[in-house]
């Protein structure tokens, strides 16, 4: 069974789980919809929470089984894994070091600001960047490798290197847990049927939820020209697109999502075109570009609920959700849990 194979991976404690599932009653009365509800995985503890503590679980895990001093990843100057991925380094007696392919910003500020006090290395390499997908999530972190065996900083240490936002299929057994976390709060309020939004980056989330609610008996939901269909039994998930990061973007999470069932012995073929995910339609200019919709998303959920939305992924993802149940996606009598991630840092780095 999958849930007693999880026990086996090596694992380091480093969040407050379960994190609590909560109604959003005056904001399912101004939208006039399904009954929403929101999972705070903002509120996980570790380096001011977020979701990437569950996968950071996993991945200190296997850091430490491999004897592991330092640890190494990448990501966008305002990027919540980096900052959550010092964190746990910095709890555990690791050294951490970050890389960022554009040139050192004049004030660290948001998450910088945060990986600047925790000590973090931060190394700033001016490849230049794209507003536009330029290559496949697996061809930067080959590209990311390299960088890094030719970093002099790195030269002789026990290095652990993580992906970018911790997109492998051992960080993401994190997700498969908290497929099961939200399958039990949702039962233990009648609910038996939901679907889950959730931000897409670099889908990791949304590879380990499918996985996990595949695994735990529901069917995610196929889509054909973003006309999702919510007529099966069990919880399914959605991804929001927040980035336009990624060439290929549907393919590696569907990959990642069948290695995480192989990993936990349950062999099964995710199609890309079975993944859940609305890409594009949502992001506006690019990553980290709020849009007129997220902004006003934020002040949406602000104003009626007292709940802050981060800029970068989940003001988008909500205003996504918004504009869905504005579409009528969802009715009265139907249940959508918002999948918050985090990312209050990057509120500071906005002007």
């Amino acid at each position: 069974m999958f849930r007693a194979r999880l026990s086996a991976f090596p694992r380091v404690r480093l969040g407050q789980f379960p994190t609590p599932l909560e109604a959003l009653p005056r904001l399912t009365e101004a939208l006039s919809g399904p009954t929403l509800w929101v999972k705070r995985d903002d509120v996980t503890g570790q380096a001011m929470g977020g979701c990437k503590t569950r996968n950071l679980e996993f991945l200190f895990g296997e850091a430490q089984a491999q004897n592991a001093n330092t640890v190494a990843t990448f990501g966008g100057l305002q990027s919540n894994f980096a900052r959550q991925m010092v964190g746990a380094a910095r709890a555990t007696g690791l050294e951490p070091h970050c890389f960022y392919f554009v040139p050192r910003p004049r004030t660290l500020e948001g998450n910088l600001l945060l990986n600047h006090l925790m000590g973090a290395h931060l190394h700033f390499v001016p490849f230049g960047q794209s507003d536009g997908p330029s290559m496949t999530l697996e061809q930067a972190t080959r590209l990311v490798r390299w960088v890094a065996r030719l970093t002099p900083a790195l030269w002789g240490k026990r290095v652990y290197f993580v992906p970018v936002g911790g997109h492998t299929p051992r960080a993401c057994l994190g997700y498969v847990l908290a497929a099961m976390e939200i399958d039990e709060q949702l039962r233990d309020r009648g609910i038996e049927k939901a679907v889950i939004v959730t931000p897409s980056g670099t889908g990791g989330i949304l590879g380990g939820l499918i996985a996990g609610l595949h695994l735990l008996g529901s069917r995610h939901t196929p889509h054909a020209s973003h006309e999702f269909q919510s007529k099966r039994a069990g919880h399914t998930a959605l991804g929001i697109d927040v980035g336009k990061l990624w060439r290929g973007f549907p393919a590696s999470i569907a990959a990642l999502a069948s290695d995480i069932c192989a990993l936990l012995g349950e062999s099964y073929h995710f199609s890309p075109d079975s993944v859940p995910l609305i890409e594009r339609t949502y992001v506006g200019a690019a990553y980290a570009k709020p849009t007129p919709e997220s902004i006003e998303a934020a002040r949406l959920v602000a104003r009626n609920e007292g709940l802050v939305l981060d800029p970068v992924y989940s003001s988008k993802a909500m205003a996504g959700l918004i504009d869905l149940v504005r579409q009528g996606q969802w009715g009265r009598g139907e249940h959508v849990v918002f999948l918050h991630t985090g990312g209050m840092p990057a509120l500071w780095a906005r002007h």
